[in-house]
């Protein structure tokens, strides 16, 4: 078996100190060194095929390194990317995550969150977040360090990274009252999520601005299904259906193109239709659909800074982060009938 690549042995090609070999190797310490050592040093690692035994710092700082994920439906398109965010920040710094899928259920999570603490995980980013989170809330007290991300946790004074989704629906809105809506419909996802709360206050405030009949319709989940069967119960209750539908989400908004198709009318020459998220494929549904884009690869990677700055100065700040969005315009909205 051949033998193991030790620091020492990349110290001695670089010409340098063990002790400036291990700084140049990780990102949070690299530069405490020259920028052309750094550079000798890693060419030097990669000739040797040496790779840091993060085990071993581990144990000389008391930490293992990783961090625990806890995502409530992974077959949600937004939750991928913000993964992805969080390891591109982790993985240069020599952490590594933990993802768990709950299922968006209290017990699943409280289960799940113990066998982590268990691990003996470093801290946690958490995208469950909803009112009366009171697994949040013990997490907090007991000195537990997280970050929230995409939603915040109800009061638990937890740094949250989130978008700037008020933003995003009243684009919308606004977007829909310069085609000539004046009667539009919001499709609520489950009002236990700050997401869900933000946007609907959003769409309500925005209506009312620009003097459009606004309505609220509450969902029991972001879901395709719960969109078809709110859609559903508005054509077949309401004598004048309105001419725009602004979702909580795009699962929501596909589920009203299904109704739609199931009455008989087309979007958007019957009824415009606006999600929320661009999730992958949306601009290939038909038609295209209008949405609100989230920059959730960059909301994990910035979760994952606030935790790992938590880690490293034992500080914890209640903050509030919000990134950015953007509406995008396809085919799925147009002028009022």
């Amino acid at each position: 078996m051949p033998r193991r690549v030790t620091i020492g042995d990349v110290a001695k090609i670089a010409g340098v100190h063990p002790g400036t070999v291990s700084r140049a190797m990780n990102a949070k310490t690299e530069s405490q060194v020259n920028a052309d050592t750094v550079v000798r040093v890693r060419m030097a690692a990669k000739q040797l095929g040496y790779l840091p035994n993060s085990i071993a710092r581990g144990l000389r700082t008391s930490s293992t390194m990783t961090i625990g994920v806890i995502i409530p439906d992974l077959t949600n398109p937004i939750f991928p990317p913000i993964v992805r965010g969080i390891d591109s920040y982790l993985g240069p710094r020599g952490y590594s995550s933990v993802v768990v899928n709950t299922d968006s259920s209290d017990v699943a999570e409280r289960s799940l969150f113990e066998s982590l603490m268990q691990r003996q995980v470093d801290g946690f980013i958490v995208a469950t977040g909803h009112s009366g989170h009171s697994l949040m809330r013990e997490a907090y007290d007991s000195g537990v360090r997280a970050v929230m991300v995409n939603r915040d946790s109800g009061g638990v004074p937890y740094p949250a990274v989130v978008g700037d989704d008020a933003h995003g629906i009243w684009a919308s809105v606004e977007h829909l009252a310069g085609l000539g809506h004046r009667a539009l419909t919001h499709l609520e996802g489950p009002s236990s999520f700050s997401t869900s709360r933000v946007r609907a206050e959003a769409f309500v405030a925005a209506c009312a601005e620009m003097n459009l009949e606004a309505t609220v319709i509450g969902c029991a989940e972001y879901s395709v299904d719960e969109g078809q069967r709110a859609m559903d119960a508005i054509l077949e209750t309401q004598r004048t259906p309105p001419t725009a539908i602004v979702a909580g989400n795009d699962l929501l908004a596909l589920g009203v193109y299904h109704s739609l198709r199931a009455h008989g009318l087309t979007c958007p020459d019957d009824v415009s239709v606006v999600g929320f998220n661009d999730m992958p494929f949306a601009r290939d549904f038909q038609p295209a659909m209008t949405t609100v884009r989230s920059p959730y690869t960059e909301l994990g990677a910035e979760s994952a800074r606030l935790l790992l700055k938590q880690i490293e100065e034992s500080v914890s700040i209640a903050m509030r982060v919000m990134l950015p969005v953007e509406l995008i315009i396809r085919d799925s909205t147009g002028p009022a009938r």
